[in-house]
């Protein structure tokens, strides 16, 4: 009773009333908030690790409010620091150096036109590197630019064409569906079988301006995510425990993780979201 009318009376005078001894207030509050604080703590570290130590404060917080709680990015943020909970995102990471340029005359069909009104129409994909024992492998991903969902991904020994085949082996979704293909100019991605693939499926190719990585944005920074989130650190020890890993990241990133571009839903989410508005008009 006190501490739901503290907005309106003084708590002495409360404790006055019902005859209380204010120390036993106080006592009995110090407890509730060190449970509650506690409760918070748990919580907090719960979902940190089960999303793979890369939530900050604001996706914490967005986690919480999902379960009903309300709490401010400070008090989790002083929770995370006394915890020793730090998100992958505030460590610096390297930069592999560019393979040689495609030189096709392809243009830039896509144009930065990165927010599409309907899944699978532009699948925009880049390469990125990953340890396995003392080697150096690759992963490719194929990202689809409605919902930022991984539709297909790959990994491998070689930085080539191959590689994007293998990626596009994995696509669960019809691909006649898919109408343009951008990427990057790196020589991985320019391939006759790749391209005679892409044209039996009436794909459209669309490649970005020499050295402006502005023109790719939305595949550069999905691999800024995968190399936080799931490359960095990492050393795998056989290409098997990395096929594994990588298909399980997958998931995550497509049906756990929520996205801020999304609104804070998964790719999943957001795609089930948009259905259901369109069939309801």
């Amino acid at each position: 009773m006190i501490r739901n009318n503290r907005h309106k009376y003084s708590v002495s005078a409360m404790c006055d009333v019902l005859q209380l001894p204010r120390s036993t207030y106080y006592y009995e509050a110090k407890i509730r908030d060190d449970q509650e604080e506690e409760e918070l703590t748990e919580l907090i570290i719960d979902i940190f690790k089960k999303n793979r130590s890369v939530y900050g404060q604001r996706k914490i917080k967005k986690e919480i409010h999902k379960k009903g709680g309300q709490v401010s990015r400070r008090r989790i943020g002083r929770i995370m620091k006394e915890q020793g909970l730090v998100s992958k995102y505030t460590i610096a990471q390297f930069k592999p150096k560019k393979t040689t340029v495609n030189a096709s005359k392809i243009g830039n069909t896509l144009n930065r036109e990165f927010d599409q009104d309907e899944a699978l129409k532009v699948i925009v994909s880049d390469l990125t590197y990953v340890r396995v024992q003392q080697k150096w492998h690759y992963v490719c991903v194929l990202v689809d630019l409605y919902n930022r969902e991984i539709i297909g991904h790959s990994a491998g020994p070689y930085k080539d064409a191959a590689l994007v085949q293998h990626a596009f082996a994995t696509v669960k979704y019809n691909l006649n569906c898919l109408e343009l293909f951008h990427t990057d100019r790196g020589s991985e991605f320019k391939n006759k079988p790749i391209d005679e693939a892409l044209e039996t499926f009436g794909i459209d190719r669309s490649l970005s301006n020499k050295g402006t990585p502005y023109d790719n944005a939305v595949a550069e920074a999905t691999f800024k995510t995968i190399k936080t989130e799931f490359v960095y650190g990492s050393v795998f020890s056989s290409q098997e425990e990395l096929n594994l890993e990588l298909f399980d990241y997958v998931n995550w990133f497509n049906n756990i993780r929520i996205h801020g571009s999304l609104d804070y839903l998964t790719p999943t989410e957001y795609k089930r979201k948009h259905q259901v508005e369109i069939s309801t008009l």
